[in-house]
């Protein structure tokens, strides 16, 4: 993907140079013309077309957007409330993830949201041991989260 984007910028700025004058908008119209080129050549690329990771990644960047927002009303909801009824403690997650990648990113993406933290990952990167607030509401709530990061991670990193 770097090398792609790279290409695409290097031919955008040959478009410029290659026009009368610069200006943003002729090193703009190189680079939808890079885009295209690498369009037509992505079969002869060992990788994916960068524009298709990059939307994964913002797909990625809008799930964990909304899974915090959701799980701070949760927290705001508990820390609201004239009597605090929470159950704290630690439950298991498991994932289907591979490599050190995608378990690292799903472990601080589940960390990031509150009211959970990831404690230890199995050895076989398997297993997450999550410590919730609220163990019966958690549950639920964690194991949507994580099928919908797992996604969104698999869309990012997967060819």
């Amino acid at each position: 993907m770097p090398m792609q984007v790279l290409i695409n910028l290097i031919i955008g700025v040959l478009w410029m140079f290659l026009q009368d004058h610069w200006s943003v908008l002729t090193f703009f119209s190189g680079y939808l013309f890079g885009l295209l080129v690498l369009y037509i050549l992505r079969r002869f690329l060992n990788t994916k077309f960068y524009p298709i990771t990059l939307l994964a990644i913002i797909k990625l960047i809008i799930v964990f957007i909304y899974e915090l927002f959701t799980s701070s009303v949760i927290v705001i909801r508990h820390v609201i409330r004239p009597r605090i009824k929470i159950q704290p403690g630690i439950c298991t997650l498991e994932t289907d993830l591979e490599g050190d990648l995608e378990v690292t990113l799903l472990a601080l993406l589940l960390n990031l949201t509150p009211g959970s933290v990831v404690v230890e990952v199995s050895p076989d990167s398997k297993k997450f041991y999550i410590h919730a607030m609220d163990i019966p509401e958690a549950n639920k709530s964690l194991s949507k989260s994580k099928e919908r990061f797992e996604m969104a991670i698999k869309k990012v990193t997967r060819p």
